[in-house]
């Protein structure tokens, strides 16, 4: 048996280790040290995003096909405009909430709506895109991982109006992500843009093809090639 004072010691040294900045290595079920993992990408997964072997079957079953045009696509809604995906930011599920707020209150750690109502006034965002910490609700803004542009090019051009209303306020598709770096996004698909953290590519991969599987959506070649690039992050 060890003696008390043995284990005493013991015991200090690894508290010492730890209030020195060691991190602390993740275990599995039989002990053995697991992957790293990113709390970011963890944080942002929409539910019902698929796993990755799942994503990669998925992946895999998408028709390929180039890029329809964008001709008769319209994302304004001002001034009497027909915008084909519908008046942004609908309450989906009739909770009186809509899905942007609905978006922030999910993803921001601490979020704070008005009282009394959905709006989010404050929260951190832990950006998946960037690894950076926002806490300014002014620079967030919610990001279509299948852009919608990109839904239209793909199949959704002959869907009817409240089908594409339907797919713009999905929340598997919609991620709270640092304003800036959304808009440099746009509308590229992943084999023109990937999220600047490396570490949230297979997350981003494995939404993008739920997304495009959910909605039986077509992809180019080098779009399945991006995609299945970023899904072998996934381990």
């Amino acid at each position: 048996m060890v003696p008390a004072r043995i284990l005493a010691a013991l015991a200090a040294a690894v508290l010492a280790l730890g209030l020195a900045g060691c991190d602390p290595v993740a275990l599995g079920p039989d002990g053995s040290p697991t992957a790293a993992t990113d709390p970011a990408a963890n944080a942002h997964e929409p539910a019902g995003t698929l796993d990755a072997v799942t994503a990669r079957a998925k992946l895999a079953a998408l028709v390929e096909a180039p890029p329809a045009g964008l001709d008769g696509y319209a994302r304004d809604c001002d001034k009497g405009e027909a915008c084909v995906f519908g008046q942004p930011w609908l309450d989906v599920d009739g909770d009186g909430c809509d899905q942007r707020s609905q978006v922030l209150a999910r993803d921001l750690e601490g979020a704070v709506r008005k009282p009394g109502r959905c709006a989010v006034t404050s929260g951190t965002l832990h950006d998946p895109y960037t690894g950076q910490t926002i806490t300014s609700v002014s620079k967030i803004q919610i990001d279509h991982v299948v852009p919608l542009a990109e839904m239209w090019r793909s199949g959704a051009r002959s869907w009817t109006t409240e089908q594409r209303a339907q797919a713009a306020n999905n929340l598997t598709n919609l991620l709270a992500v640092q304003g800036k770096t959304n808009q440099s996004k746009g509308d590229k698909t992943p084999d023109v843009w990937l999220p600047p953290n490396s570490a949230f590519h297979c997350t981003y991969a494995r939404i993008y093809v739920t997304v495009k599987a959910t909605y039986a959506l077509t992809v180019t070649a080098l779009e399945r090639q991006a995609l299945a690039s970023a899904l072998t992050a996934c381990g």
